[in-house]
């Protein structure tokens, strides 16, 4: 995956497709830790993020 807006990509995947899976989650959080910071563009994507699933529109899936 292209390190450059990584996070921006991975939620991308999860709008697609309409869930947030325990993968993509992790992939997430992964590249938190190791960029050591958010930048804006992958900000501005967790944002939309967290708002879709706040409206409903993208489901959650519990990791097993």
């Amino acid at each position: 995956m292209n390190t450059r807006h990584a996070i921006r990509q991975l939620v991308e995947k999860a709008l697609y497709i309409r869930q947030l899976t325990p993968e993509i989650e992790n992939r997430i959080n992964c590249e938190l830790t190791r960029m050591g910071y958010i930048d804006h563009v992958d900000y501005k994507a967790l944002e939309l993020l967290m708002a879709e699933m706040d409206a409903g529109r993208i489901q959650l899936i519990p990791s097993h």
